[in-house]
């Protein structure tokens, strides 16, 4: 066990969080990914981005990248390891309560954390069938079309808030 200093208050990871974090599984970018989600903000704390590979519908590859505390990285592993192999379908009914008790337990302090990783996967499938739906109808023909299309809409709605 090693604990984690917050607030003056000590926090202790179980085994398995802590083999999450030394050791985590599926980190990085996948290669020709088609399908990607990222939630929070670098400025505002903990960051997680999810890169999938969708195949007739099942994530056969999928990685993540994530800045934060040992419990957004071991969270954001197991939610990899979770939804990997699963179809879209059963991978969006994925909770954070499946995330704590895949890890044996998170320390209250750390819940928080199984959020980033399940919002991105979802984010990630919404992202996948948007980009699907925009090829099948010859909106976009690549990756990149498809994220110049994302980015336009996402600053046109933060424009408008």
């Amino acid at each position: 066990m090693i604990n984690e200093q917050i607030n003056n208050s000590s926090i202790t990871y179980n085994e398995k969080i802590l083999d999450h974090f030394t050791n985590p599984r599926n980190v990085g970018v996948v290669k020709n990914y088609n399908g990607r989600g990222k939630i929070g903000e670098v400025g505002c704390g903990d960051v997680c981005e999810i890169t999938i590979l969708v195949e007739n519908e099942r994530i056969n590859d999928i990685n993540f990248r994530v800045y934060g505390c040992a419990g957004a990285v071991a969270t954001s592993s197991a939610v990899t390891e979770l939804a990997k192999g699963k179809l879209c379908e059963e991978a969006l009914k994925l909770t954070d309560d499946d995330v704590v008790d895949f890890l044996g337990g998170l320390p209250e302090q750390k819940k928080h954390c199984s959020l980033l990783g399940i919002r991105a996967l979802k984010q990630a499938i919404y992202d996948y069938w948007l980009y699907k739906q925009l090829l099948d109808s010859g909106q976009v023909t690549n990756r990149d079309e498809h994220e110049k299309i994302r980015e336009d809409l996402f600053q046109q709605f933060a424009n408008e808030f």
